[in-house]
């Protein structure tokens, strides 16, 4: 059955993911370095994941029963970073230290450093595979958790990402969900440029996966989707999920040089003043 959100709950967390935005632009400022367009652009799936969809406590990242997040494209950390400081996982004021010696908040994502990372992540294309690892220790301990991935489009160039696809769907991994991060960029240009990906859905579901394409922009539809793959028996999900990289930020959105570089002081002050006025129309809307 799909996820009956309320319209109050879509407001909540279309605010909430502009607020993700707000500071991970403020973060990225302030750090000097780091990813901009991808995440802005999932800003969205961050903000159901971590305010909707998740079952896990904050206070105890270690819960042993905890639904599990991993994010294999570990450049787009500040995301996470935000949505983990929203949701309690550690102060706010620590955003300020990103990228910084000795930050628990690295450009990557350090297991051990920082309580409610799952894994550590920087090589690309390892995220599927250690998430089947997690999800087939869950079936042999049965275990009644989840456990997402999110990995990007580019990243799919990576031929341990289809080695890991095909171990999934030989053992039915069906507590186990990838979300690809379609946003048609990576930093060296358009991912249909430098190698194409054609069609992930029919690609994934002739390996054994169900496999949908969702608007990974749209609140309700996020919501809906991570509560309908739940429901899936007998084998693994995979959710390709169009995304507009730099969303929010009109001279940011779909410009694969926003990949890889944060904004200047300039560019943070335009791009926070488009997020306020999305926003207030937000606001005004309900």
């Amino acid at each position: 059955m799909l996820d009956d959100i309320s319209d109050k709950k879509v407001k909540f967390l279309e605010e909430k993911s502009l607020e993700i935005r707000e500071l991970t632009i403020e973060t990225l400022l302030k750090a000097g370095s780091g990813h901009t367009a991808g995440p802005l652009g999932l800003a969205d799936i961050f903000s159901v994941m971590y305010f909707h969809t998740l079952n896990h406590f904050p206070s105890n990242p270690d819960w042993e029963d905890r639904d599990r997040l991993i994010l294999s494209n570990g450049h787009t950390v500040p995301v996470r970073y935000v949505a983990m400081a929203l949701s309690g996982y550690f102060p706010l004021e620590e955003l300020k230290t990103l990228r910084k010696l000795n930050s628990r908040l690295q450009g990557h994502p350090h297991r051990t450093a920082l309580p409610g990372l799952e894994t550590t992540s920087g090589p690309l294309g390892e995220g599927i595979g250690q998430g089947i690892g997690i999800a087939l220790g869950a079936k042999l301990d049965n275990k009644d958790y989840h456990v997402y991935v999110i990995t990007g489009d580019g990243e799919h160039n990576e031929g341990n990402i289809w080695e890991s696809i095909m171990m999934g769907a030989k053992y039915k991994l069906d507590n186990l969900t990838v979300i690809i991060d379609r946003n048609n960029i990576q930093i060296d240009g358009f991912t249909e440029s430098v190698m194409p990906l054609d069609d992930l859905k029919k690609k994934y579901e002739s390996f054994g996966w169900f496999a949908e394409d969702i608007d990974g922009n749209n609140i309700r539809e996020l919501a809906q989707s991570f509560a309908k793959v739940r429901t899936i028996h007998e084998k693994p999900s995979v959710l390709i999920a169009h995304t507009i990289p730099g969303k929010g930020v009109d001279f940011m959105q779909n410009d694969f040089l926003w990949h890889g570089k944060p904004p200047n002081e300039e560019e943070a002050k335009i791009a926070l003043k488009e997020l306020r006025t999305l926003k207030n129309k937000i606001e005004s809307e309900y």
